[in-house]
């Protein structure tokens, strides 16, 4: 069966912009449903796609945390080229991460983690979770679970989790060069992430205009979570308090 590919979007909705970032193994369809809902509020939305995501599993083997950079700071330049001079960044998990080191790296009017991780996780914990997203897949695909197992040798050893997990080190190291105000999201029933990685967060930013909220019916991916639609309202809330 073919599997239908996500792809990178842009809701056209007004002069403010917000830069959308999926997490790692994640996909622009894990940030549509918030950017239609700012696109109907007057926001115009831009979400990439990183490289290696969304496409056949095999692919995110060759591709890595500084190529994904790339693809956001690509995204950044996007909006910027399409006339937008003030931009917020609202990212789920890596795409949270990436938000943060977007707000020491350029100009961000605000910023939205939700459910980034500060803490690095071991090597062997991510390697089952992208063993699990290249099996679900696989088996979308319609591949008997015997041609699954062997097609799971493609994915070691991957060199790429040590370059996520340096990234996540650094971004931490500064999170402390941020002032722009910042929203930080968390799900209580993460399972992905240490979820005091939130407290690290909105501890460290040195922005005035900083808040913290914890959805306590929500997993991880909680931009497709039961509280989704509370979740829309208040970072819709939040940048709404912003200068633009």
């Amino acid at each position: 069966m073919k599997v239908k590919l996500p792809e990178p979007f842009t809701f056209e909705g007004g002069e403010r912009a917000v830069l959308l970032l999926h997490g790692f193994t994640g996909n622009s369809a894990d940030v549509r449903m918030l950017g239609r809902f700012l696109e109907t509020r007057g926001y115009t939305c831009h979400a990439p796609q990183y490289k290696g995501h969304g496409v056949p599993p095999e692919e995110l083997v060759h591709t890595g945390p500084e190529d994904w950079w790339q693809d956001v700071m690509e995204a950044y330049q996007f909006l910027k080229d399409k006339g937008h001079e003030q931009i917020a960044a609202v990212g789920l998990s890596l795409g949270g991460v990436f938000s943060l080191k977007l707000g020491y790296t350029v100009p961000i009017k605000g910023i939205v983690p939700m459910c980034a991780p500060m803490y690095i996780k071991s090597e062997e914990v991510m390697y089952e979770g992208v063993l699990a997203y290249a099996r679900e897949w696989k088996r979308r695909e319609g591949k008997t679970p015997e041609q699954i197992e062997q097609e799971m040798k493609a994915f070691a050893p991957m060199n790429t989790l040590k370059e996520l997990q340096a990234l996540i080190a650094d971004v931490r190291d500064n999170v402390d060069m941020i002032y722009s105000p910042t929203f930080v999201v968390q799900a209580r029933h993460d399972k992905m992430i240490n979820t005091d990685s939130a407290n690290i967060i909105y501890n460290a930013v040195e922005a005035d205009n900083k808040k913290i909220k914890w959805y306590e019916e929500s997993g991880h991916v909680i931009t497709l979570d039961k509280e989704r639609e509370q979740l829309h309202e208040d970072v819709y809330e939040f940048l709404e308090s912003l200068d633009w």
